[in-house]
């Protein structure tokens, strides 16, 4: 296993909950701050945020949650953290190698017995996680490669023989898969373009993205109702929903007030994105913005930087670079603001964000 550099947790974005994004002292956080884990001396290993709270993981295995959730648990592994549902993995019951799968009700203080258990095997090979116990990789991807976990019944499902799983992203409405070999497939719901089909289709199986056929991906993530993913030369590729301009390509919300075309929509076309037009282009012509992108767009980072990480809000995506620059866009707030962007548009919705920045030496 590779030295594992020191770091620092940083989070910013709206906090109304307390859900310990910073310091703690205002609603909105609106620019980096170190986070304020609930424990003393909490040594951080894996954060994930939920709308109305965090979940924090230590080196130890202890859990501590904050915001409208609270609680704390040992013997964890692991945690995804959404509004319907808190997911751990934690060390089995018994004398046995192995973890369990717990499900939990966010709201419920870890107290009780979980809403759903499933005991899963230790991975054989793979990266240490906290206390030394094998780790295949962060929920909602069970170890082994093998399964994942949804926030609906029933919770847990084989993937199909012969695929084998990387990463599992989980949307409101969809999945995002990266396998070994780097091929990105989706499923679920598609009504918005998030799948990358080219349709607006639900898809119940999981389904390869044609597009992205011949590029082997490295990284995956998905948003509400949009997808990105990055390849392993450091191309970005976003698909979906841009309502609130979370694709980085012209929207609505970002034309001039009063000055929509009156027309109608261009619709989904089969080689092309839902375009609708704004009046006030440079030539006198309609200037077009793009309300969904159901194929991957190829995105250009400014300077031509090559990302590795990519991470999506509910309507906001994030992306960091090779040489540690982070770049977010979308719904949120006015510290980054995409270029010509209208400051009458910002500092109105709020979202988070979370990152841990690497320590480097002097």
């Amino acid at each position: 296993m590779a030295e594992e550099l020191p770091g620092a947790w940083f989070g910013f974005g709206f906090c109304g909950f307390g859900q310990a994004l910073g310091s703690g002292r205002a609603r909105r956080v609106l620019s980096p701050e170190p986070l304020r884990a609930p424990g003393a001396g909490l040594d951080v290993y894996r954060v994930s945020a939920s709308w109305s709270y965090t979940a924090f993981v230590s080196r130890g295995g202890r859990l501590e949650l904050a915001g409208a959730a609270g609680g704390a648990a040992g013997g964890c592994r692991d945690a995804w953290a959404s509004e319907a549902l808190l997911v751990l993995l934690r060390a089995g019951p018994g004398p046995e190698p192995g973890a369990e799968l717990q499900a939990w009700a966010p709201g419920s203080a870890l107290r009780g017995e979980p809403l759903w258990v499933h005991t899963v095997e230790a991975e054989a090979e793979g990266d240490d996680g906290p206390g030394g116990k094998p780790q295949a990789g962060p929920l909602p991807l069970l170890p082994c490669a093998r399964a994942y976990v949804s926030p609906r019944p029933p919770f847990y499902r084989p993937l199909a023989p012969g695929l084998r799983a990387r990463r599992l992203e989980l949307g409101a409405e969809h999945a995002l898969l990266l396998d070994e070999a780097g091929q990105v497939f989706s499923w679920g719901g598609g009504r918005h373009g998030q799948l990358g089909h080219g349709t607006l289709e639900a898809e119940l199986e999981p389904r390869p993205l044609e597009a992205l056929q011949g590029l082997p991906m490295a990284e995956v993530a998905a948003g509400g109702w949009h997808s990105v993913s990055v390849s392993e030369t450091g191309d970005v590729y976003i698909w979906g929903w841009n309502e609130s301009g979370q694709l980085a390509l012209p929207t609505r919300s970002l034309a001039e007030d009063g000055k929509t075309v009156a027309g109608e929509a261009a619709g989904l076309h089969e080689g092309g994105p839902d375009v609708k037009s704004t009046a006030g282009g440079e030539d006198g012509a309609p200037t077009p913005f793009i309300a969904v992108q159901p194929f991957p767009a190829l995105l250009d980072l400014p300077r031509g930087s090559e990302a590795v990480k990519a991470s999506c809000g509910s309507r906001h995506t994030a992306v960091v670079t090779r040489t540690g620059e982070l770049y977010t866009w979308g719904w949120a707030f006015s510290v980054f603001r995409r270029p010509n962007q209208p400051k009458s548009d910002l500092g109105k919705k709020p979202n988070t964000t979370i990152y841990l920045s690497e320590m480097k030496p002097h």
